[in-house]
């Protein structure tokens, strides 16, 4: 028999179910049509685990339900106690379920648990039941908002769920008849409503009945999108009431409200003279106001007034001009909030603060003498068109803002009088005990001298900054010496240099005088028309960084004969480097050399990322 027969064979072999197999199918089936469980409990130890290990999630359900139903049960007690104590410990079986049906999914879960959990001396657990049933519910809801919008349909939106999903949890047809009920929206909203904590919503599900559907939810989390009419504020707002008392975080992504109906979903949230629960609160690329005004419904005033749990406030892209943004920062001024986070950013906010008084040791009318946001951790104003002015006013703010961490600046026009105007704010923050320590300054029209002048005023830190960030700014080969002393003392862990105009020159300059040891953990250097010197610069970033672990050179126009040192530095490390991207460098991509440093991998995966390679036909364009 040829090989390809018998691979042919071993397949339709594999496809053959086991005796047992066949028998928890049968079972499976039993629970989920008929809700025979008795006999499951019956069972030995060694089947009992065999099928609990095998269930679809839907069979696995009904035996929970089964068991919390009948806890209280007396006839049979040893035995059902038997069966609870084997059930409590299945969670596991939860967890590869989900794993095995959005493995992406998982990924994050885990990745958001390790996150969450550096630091701290409790191990975070999932309720992974919970999980799985909140998924597919939004799987449920995803499809049935995809099938609403299609130009054919003209059904219910609770109507019938689509097959795949219901394959994915167990579902069988065999008994169409009985089962027709676990085809519909409501079916799966009502039995797995309770299990939803974080739920998205587009909208076409803002409907009168969605309230309805979602009537067992117990929502933690909402995120709202396309809201644009009445009908879908009024869904809207029947699902903030409902929630009420549950709700911690909220958002609203490519929605545009009027101002009647921005001020009815605001009220929603709270009831006078009680504060809300919100804790997060988003509004991205939306707007949120009509044009014409030039300030926000009162009732958004008595939602920041009362959120005396509000961490977060996003408002990224709606549209709000100066005068709005000036009333939003005065709102939480007097409010005494404990915000931790503020985000205004791409919004046209220019001249926001010009009521500021200038005057040293004055107050000014926008902010008392005993207003300040004393919790802030984050401001970010990315993308906000501020300039020279607003950067000295915003100097006269920042005093306000004693434990700020992180500012955001980029993609603002503030040129180098502006970012020498703040310096005498950075030069006190950084002298603080708990100093600021992240700053991103990309694309603000910055020139070498204005960042050299920053880069001296962080001298008085005592330790790293952790992140800077002066992409994009035509910096020029000028500014690798006084980086070079930046890198060293007081240096930083994350640093953003791409697109800066570096070059050959600017590299050759890094490398001369970058200190023995420095404190760097991830570099983005890309963009920079360093050729070989920046492959040089690599070679000896990655010895004398002992905490490097990221580095991207792409776009760079390193030769391939370039890479041996790069080779060379790896053979001797002993560092924890983990990537290096030398992406859009295309003359590596049929390179014996750069082959060669496919050979290191970490924890499976190689460390160096080398480009593919492009179609001849296609042009080599570095022009941003």
């Amino acid at each position: 028999m040829r090989t390809s027969d018998l691979d042919q064979e071993y397949t339709k072999m594999q496809r053959i179910p086991s005796l047992v197999s066949l028998c928890v199918r049968a079972v499976a089936m039993e629970i989920i049509d008929d809700g025979h469980f008795e006999g499951v409990i019956e069972l030995p130890d060694e089947l009992l685990d065999s099928l609990m290990m095998n269930l679809p999630p839907l069979a696995l359900q009904g035996l929970h339900e089964h068991r919390s139903f009948h806890s209280k049960s007396v006839n049979g007690g040893n035995k059902r106690q038997r069966f609870d104590a084997k059930y409590e410990g299945f969670d596991g079986v939860w967890k590869a379920l989900f794993k095995e049906r959005w493995p992406e999914n998982f990924k994050r879960v885990e990745l958001i648990n390790k996150v969450d959990g550096a630091g701290s001396s409790v191990d975070h657990e999932n309720d992974w039941q919970q999980l799985y049933w909140e998924t597919h519910l939004q799987n449920c809801l995803d499809e049935a908002a995809e099938r609403a919008m299609l130009p054919a349909f003209d059904g219910p939106y609770w109507g019938i769920v689509n097959i795949c999903i219901l394959n994915s949890i167990g579902y069988s047809a065999t008994k169409a008849d009985s089962c027709s009920k676990l085809r519909t929206l409501w079916f799966h909203c009502n039995k797995f409503g309770r299990y939803a904590r974080c739920l998205r919503l587009s909208n076409v599900l803002c409907i009168p009945e969605i309230s309805g559907l979602l009537v067992t939810s117990n929502l933690r989390a909402m995120v709202f999108r396309s809201i644009k009419c009445k009908s879908h504020v009024d869904g809207v707002c029947d699902l903030l009431r409902q929630n009420r008392d549950t709700l911690k975080s909220l958002e609203f992504v490519h929605c545009r409200f009027s101002s009647t109906s921005f001020s009815q979903i605001c009220s929603c949230i709270f009831l006078e003279a009680e504060p809300h629960g919100i804790k997060s609160f988003s509004i991205k690329s939306s707007s949120v106001a009509d044009g014409k005004k030039s300030s926000l419904p009162a009732d958004f005033v008595s939602f920041l007034s009362s959120g005396r749990s509000l961490e977060s406030i996003h408002l990224s892209d709606t549209s709000i001009g100066s005068k709005c943004a000036k009333w939003i920062l005065d709102t939480l001024l007097k409010s005494s909030l404990n915000l931790i986070t503020l985000e205004i950013s791409d919004n046209d906010i220019r001249g926001w603060l010009s009521k500021v008084d200038r005057r040293p040791g004055e107050c000014s009318s926008l902010l008392g003498p005993k207003l300040s946001l004393k919790s802030l951790s984050i401001l970010n104003l990315r993308g906000c068109n501020l300039c020279q002015d607003d950067a000295e006013d915003l100097n006269y703010v920042l005093i306000h803002m004693p434990n700020l961490t992180s500012l955001d600046l980029s993609d603002n026009p503030l040129e180098d009088e502006g970012i020498r105007s703040l310096i005498p704010y950075f030069v006190k923050a950084f002298e603080k005990a708990s100093p600021i320590s992240d700053v991103y300054l990309q694309n603000c029209s910055l020139s070498c001298k204005g960042v050299t002048e920053f880069l001296e005023s962080s001298q008085t830190l005592r330790e790293p900054l952790n992140s800077l960030s002066v992409a994009e700014n035509n910096l020029s080969s000028s500014v690798a010496a006084p980086l070079a002393i930046f890198l060293g003392s007081p240096g930083v862990k994350a640093l953003n240099i791409e697109a800066i105009g570096l070059e050959p020159l600017g590299f050759q300059e890094l490398e001369k005088k970058m200190p023995k040891d420095v404190p760097l953990v991830r570099i983005n250097m890309s963009k920079n028309r360093g050729g070989s010197d920046c492959a040089s610069f690599i070679s000896k970033l990655i010895m004398q960084a002992p905490d490097l672990v990221v580095v991207d050179a792409g776009y760079n126009f390193i030769l391939p004969e370039a890479l041996m040192t790069v080779h060379d530095a790896l053979n001797l490390s002993t560092r924890k480097l983990r990537r290096l991207d030398l992406t859009g460098n295309i003359r590596l991509s049929h390179s014996v050399h750069a082959f060669k440093l496919l050979e290191y991998h970490v924890h499976g995966k190689p460390i160096v990322i080398i480009p593919s390679g492009l179609p001849s036909s296609v042009p080599y364009d570095d022009d941003p």
